[in-house]
């Protein structure tokens, strides 16, 4: 059987570009304002994650090689296959042990939130679910805003399990963040666990809504009522 490498992978994705496309991401990810140089060729995430299906067999050194790739749509590409490894039945411990450890050792390769989650919707928390957790705190403590939405995207998979403790404990370091893609992540965090506990959720924002940053706090609150939508609202401090 021959090797499937990150040579064949971008060969294929580069045929997949179009001039339209290429537009229509510079101007979505302009606003962002946090890529600093990315390189994009003009591919649909869509075709990425298809393609990415096509080599979910890729050895865990040829998707480093995806990783250290300049090109945007390429390191979403290698992401997404980790992430579709981690999700098949048939990939062994030492398998789903080595995709992580690679998300953790070329973090410098996670620029933006789109590659955060899609390495942490699954892939981090279902690794670590079995396992200690304290790579996630030091993470939430991280200079890297990158590195801190990671530490509480990663909590998804324990929600999906109804294991909250993290969530809250991980979002009680993130509450004063400076970073608006680290609030907006930590208040989809604290809402989603919520759904499992809504009086935990409202136990934190008792305590933190009147200081909390507004988007964090708008964030959290997307599924309570208009009465207490209003009332965290009108605690929050101007």
């Amino acid at each position: 059987m021959n090797k499937i490498t990150a040579d064949q992978f971008v060969k294929k994705l580069k045929s997949l570009s179009s001039a339209e496309e290429f537009k229509k991401i510079q101007r979505y990810f302009k606003s962002e304002g946090k890529y600093r140089g990315d390189l994009f060729i003009g591919v649909r995430m869509g075709q990425v994650f298809a393609l990415a299906k096509e080599f979910i067999e890729m050895p865990t050194s040829e998707i480093e090689k995806l990783l250290e790739n300049p090109i945007h749509e390429v390191r979403a590409g290698a992401v997404s296959i980790m992430d579709k490894q981690s999700r098949d039945k048939k990939t062994t411990e030492s398998k789903r042990k080595e995709i992580f450890n690679l998300y953790m050792k070329r973090h410098d390769r996670i620029n933006n939130w789109d590659l955060v989650d899609l390495g942490c919707l699954h892939m981090t928390g279902s690794y670590l679910f079995d396992k200690p957790r304290a790579i996630l705190y030091k993470l939430a403590k991280s200079k890297n805003i990158w590195e801190r939405r990671t530490a509480i995207v990663s909590t998804t998979y324990f929600i999906r399990k109804k294991d909250i403790d993290d969530t809250f404990k991980i979002a009680e370091i993130l509450v004063k963040d400076k970073e608006d893609l680290v609030h907006k992540a930590t208040g989809w965090m604290l809402r989603f666990a919520g759904d499992t506990d809504r009086a935990r959720l409202l136990e934190f924002l008792d305590k933190h809504a009147a200081t909390m940053p507004r988007t964090l706090l708008r964030y959290s609150i997307e599924k309570l009522n208009k009465k207490q939508k209003e009332f965290y609202m009108s605690r929050r401090e101007n």
